[in-house]
């Protein structure tokens, strides 16, 4: 059983398409806060804030996503960004 199919079976009861608010925690590089926004097109509304000390940085975006696939597709890829947590 993967990580995310909890989350795949709850999105599912769910209509598509639809807004869905992805969430993640990077370590607040450049590198990495570039890789996790480019994770998204133009369209969606992408948030940022920083942590306390400033080390990390949560990202938030809402975006329409057509189907559960592409919302697992879009989690798989932010796997490969290192350190990367998914909320």
């Amino acid at each position: 059983m993967s990580t995310f199919d909890s989350l795949k079976d709850q999105l599912a009861l769910q209509e598509w398409p639809n807004v869905y608010l992805f969430k993640f925690i990077v370590e607040n590089t450049p590198e990495k806060v570039a890789k996790t926004t480019a994770l998204f097109d133009e369209t969606a509304e992408i948030v940022m804030h920083p942590s306390k000390n400033g080390k990390f940085v949560s990202i938030s975006a809402k975006e329409m996503m057509l189907n559960v696939e592409a919302i697992m597709a879009r989690y798989q890829e932010a796997q490969k960004i290192e350190g990367i947590i998914s909320l």
